[in-house]
């Protein structure tokens, strides 16, 4: 490994390394076998809190049959699109295993995005119907789409509902995504529309200590699979209580959310991701089964996948050479 500088990717850069959505998924894939193989580092991710319902964390992880190593120093504030600026931001920094010198600093919006998608999708691999085909997508922003996109990359998706409370965002999310997968994507005026109809059921909004859940009991369809990216926000406690199977992508994190005031009435998960993928708990079992993926967000995510798109730059040259 060179350690002789530092490798700097702006966001630019990083979309320009053109890591695909199937390459992140199976990246993903590798990296849960390895955690639920124990062979992963990793330890709950601290934050700071400098306003309400905003976060700053710091996400660092170990894999190593990846060769992989660093932190990811990343903030999420719902209130920045009123000042155009993104909810997700932060940095990645990459060390060198061997000497621990950092090697690469990267901006992580765009990574934060993408791998969040790949990890509801790998989820859906082993909880979702296999000829699921109809989405059901509350929240049309950024993961939003990224959430779409993933799913679409392993399953014969033809249609999707799309809900957000703001109208013009709705319809731009409509349009967009109809052009970019070329499939059917509705708009509809409220969440029961979203979700009535579909095998999956994608909520992304905004993170919430106390939330005014809007899924409500009932209104899932025997088989669906759902991936709550925003954690329990969009589900009151008789909908989450309507289900099979419910899994984290870390059980001592999720756990650790508890503690701090979430998921109070969230049931507790009988699995982890890296558990299922591994092959030591099961996944989708009977075709019936209402399943759910409460994926927290990990470092993990980032350090399977920021390497790829070091080593990608590099052939690339792409992005700018510091010195330390």
């Amino acid at each position: 490994m060179k350690t002789d500088g530092l490798l700097y990717l702006s966001r630019s850069d990083v979309e320009k390394a053109a890591l695909d959505m199937p390459t992140i998924i199976a990246l993903l894939e590798g990296a849960f076998r390895e955690k639920g193989n124990g062979r992963v580092e990793m330890p709950p991710k601290p934050g700071i809190h400098t306003r309400k319902d905003a976060f700053i964390h710091a996400m660092p992880a170990y894999i190593p049959a990846l060769q992989s190593a660093g932190i990811k120093w990343v903030s999420g504030y719902p209130d920045n699109h009123k000042c155009g600026l993104p909810y997700i931001s932060g940095l990645l920094i990459l060390n060198d295993t061997e000497t621990g010198l950092p090697y690469a600093v990267m901006d992580c919006t765009w990574i934060t995005a993408y791998r969040t998608g790949a990890a509801s999708a790998l989820s859906a691999k082993y909880l979702a119907r296999p000829a699921s085909e109809v989405v059901g997508a509350l929240a049309c922003g950024v993961q939003g789409r990224t959430n779409l996109m993933a799913l679409a990359a392993i399953l014969p998706i033809k249609r999707a509902y799309a809900y957000d409370i703001s109208q013009d965002i709705q319809k731009c999310y409509v349009m967009e995504m109809e052009s970019l997968l070329g499939i059917e994507v509705i708009g509809v005026d409220s969440p029961r529309k979203a979700v009535i109809e579909s095998d999956v059921v994608i909520t992304s909004g905004p993170i919430l200590l106390h939330p005014t859940p809007a899924i409500q009991k009932d209104w899932l369809r025997p088989g669906c699979f759902a991936s709550a990216v925003d954690f329990d926000s969009y589900w009151s406690g008789e909908a989450l209580a309507q289900f099979d199977k419910l899994s984290t992508d870390d059980t001592r994190q999720f756990q650790y959310y508890r503690s701090a005031g979430y998921f109070q009435t969230t049931p507790q998960p009988y699995a982890d991701l890296g558990e299922i993928v591994a092959g030591l708990k099961p996944g989708r079992q009977h075709d019936d089964e209402r399943t759910m993926a409460i994926n927290l967000g990990l470092a993990l995510d980032d350090m399977a996948i920021a390497p790829e798109i070091y080593r990608r730059a590099l052939e690339k040259n792409i992005g700018t050479m510091l010195e330390l």
